[in-house]
């Protein structure tokens, strides 16, 4: 079994500091951008301009070892597992969101409203599956 990780690029962000990062993916936030790694480029055949993807991230200068935390905000909420919680503090730090694309320009995607700092290490890109999508894609075997 290969469990090597391999970084297909970087996630350009306004944010340089954590306290200048927002908590969630914003949809209406500021101008990203994910930059493949030249050799990636021909990867991006076949997205679209409008098209929705999920885009998964690696969350850098985080507590792994947290098994209880508290919601970003909420000093005195209760203690809730990582798995209940979008927090970058977990075992495998890795960042997930939906995104919609504004643009491609050879290995670059342009999108809005990434929660992470400038220069954040890309993982993977996937088409979206809401239900709908789901619903039309034809049972195995048929």
């Amino acid at each position: 079994m290969n469990t090597e990780l391999r970084f297909i690029g970087r996630i350009e962000t306004p944010y340089e500091t954590l306290d200048a990062c927002p908590k969630n993916i914003r949809p209406d936030g500021p101008p990203c951008a994910l930059v493949l790694e030249p050799d990636y480029a021909e990867y991006l055949t076949g997205l679209e301009v409008g098209q929705e993807i999920l885009v998964l991230y690696w969350f850098e200068d985080v507590d792994r070892s947290l098994a209880l935390q508290r919601r970003f905000g909420a000093p005195e909420g209760p203690l809730l597992g990582t798995f209940a919680l979008r927090s970058p503090n977990r075992p495998n730090p890795i960042g997930i969101g939906t995104l919609t694309i504004q643009g491609i320009d050879g290995n670059r995607i342009e999108i809005r409203g990434m929660d992470c700092l400038n220069g954040t290490m890309l993982l993977d890109i996937k088409p979206a599956m809401g239900p709908d999508k789901l619903a039309s894609i034809p049972p195995v075997g048929s």
